[in-house]
Parts: C-alpha cells; structure tokens; sequence
C-alpha cells in the first residue's frame, strides 16, 4: 500500500500533462453557458495544484520510506488511494462531461476527508498537512461544480446557485475545521477559494457571491488559527 499511494500521488500530478491549461469547465459544456460563474474562483487560484501535487508525493515519499509499517499512516493509506486513483482520471472526464467530473470530485472528496481524518497526529508536515490542503480545496471545489450543475442546467439562477452553494462549503469547511482541531492547511486552502471567489467578482459588495465569500474567509479565520496550535 505504501507504494501504491506513492504511485498513485505521482500519477495524479502527472494527469494535467493530458490537459493543459485546465482553468474549470468550458462555457459551452452546460445547456446554458456559464460565461462568467459568480461562484467559480478566479483563474489565478488554480495554481495551488501545484503545491498540492508536489507535497502529497513528497509526503507519500516520505511515508513509503520511512512510515511503511506505521500503523497510523496505514489507516491513513486505502482513502488517500482510493481518491487520488479517482483524481488521476478526473481531468480527461471534466473535458467531457461535467454531470460525471461532479459525482468524481465528490467521491474524491469523501475519501480525502476520510484520509485526513484518519491521518498521523504526528509528523503532520508528511501526512496532515498535504492532505489537508488536497482536502481542502476539494471541498471548495466540489460545491463549485454543484453550482456550475444548478446554473449550467436552469435549475437556479447564477446568483442563488453561487450563493447557495458558497453558504454550503464554508459550513461543511467550518464544521471540518473546529472539530479536527488540526491540519491549518485544509482551513488554508478554502480561504485561498474563497478569496479567489470575491477576487473574480472584482469585490463587488452589491454581489451576493462576493459577500458571502468574504463573510466565509471571516468565519475560517478563527478555526484555521486555533489550528495551527496542534
């Protein structure tokens, strides 16, 4: 298992080489295009992917080199394997079809946290705090892609769509956050969504996506912080 997560952690990073430049789904791929999302985050905030990338494979380097028996981190080994397996297919999905990148970056999701809660209290710079950010802005992104689905389709107008769905992942993100009391980077890396958010609505504060957004980057503050303490 060690090595299979290793493996796995090296086969996400490489998934963007089959596509570039991947800045979120296309306009055209809903019935209604979604030419500017108020809840989509601003190009920029992509690039923590590249952090992202290279800590999990350091930390799962780290792991099948010196923790290969550790039963803390094998506790920590079947979800991470099981989402970064999901992930390392996720953008040739995305590409064609949004409806089945949704449900896949929902059960990358489910198993991250899974992972994260499940991850060594110790050396937390390897296990936690990687997976942490990776958990993090999952759970930024997955409610992004729900309202993409509630807009894209006619379901919800842009702005109930982005408001509702901005409301849902800054509770899910607080609720995760005061009670794993660890792991300030999954806080971090909803913040850096969050800020990338009201970034893309120019700071607008007669935008409804804009103020919940900040009002979401509030509300982490406090739990992030405490976390840094563990």
């Amino acid at each position: 298992m060690p090595v299979l997560v290793l493996i796995l952690s090296v086969a996400f990073a490489l998934s963007p080489i089959w596509v570039p430049d991947f800045g979120g789904f296309d306009a055209d791929q809903f019935p209604i295009p979604q030419t500017d999302p108020s809840v989509q985050p601003a190009g920029y905030a992509f690039a923590i992917w590249g952090l992202i990338y290279v800590w999990l494979i350091a930390g799962c380097g780290y792991g099948a080199w010196r923790q290969w028996n550790d039963p803390a981190w094998r506790a920590m080994r079947g979800p991470l394997a099981a989402s970064l397996a999901v992930g390392a297919v996720w953008l040739p999905v995305a590409v064609l079809s949004p409806v089945w990148a949704t449900l896949l970056i929902w059960v990358m999701l489910v198993t991250a946290l899974w992972a994260l809660w499940r991850s060594p209290v110790t050396e937390a710079w390897a296990a936690a705090w990687p997976v942490g950010l990776y958990a993090g802005w999952l759970s930024a992104a997955s409610f992004v892609a729900l309202g993409l689905m509630l807009a894209g389709f006619g379901w919800a107008s842009d702005a109930v769509a982005a408001g509702v769905m901005i409301t849902a992942a800054t509770a899910l993100a607080f609720a995760v956050q005061m009670r794993l009391r660890r792991a300030p980077t999954y806080g971090i890396a909803v913040i850096w969504a969050l800020i990338a958010i009201a970034v893309r609505g120019e700071f607008e504060l007669s935008q409804l996506s804009v103020i919940l957004a900040l009002a979401g980057v509030a509300l982490m503050i406090w739990p992030t912080v405490r976390a840094t303490g563990k």
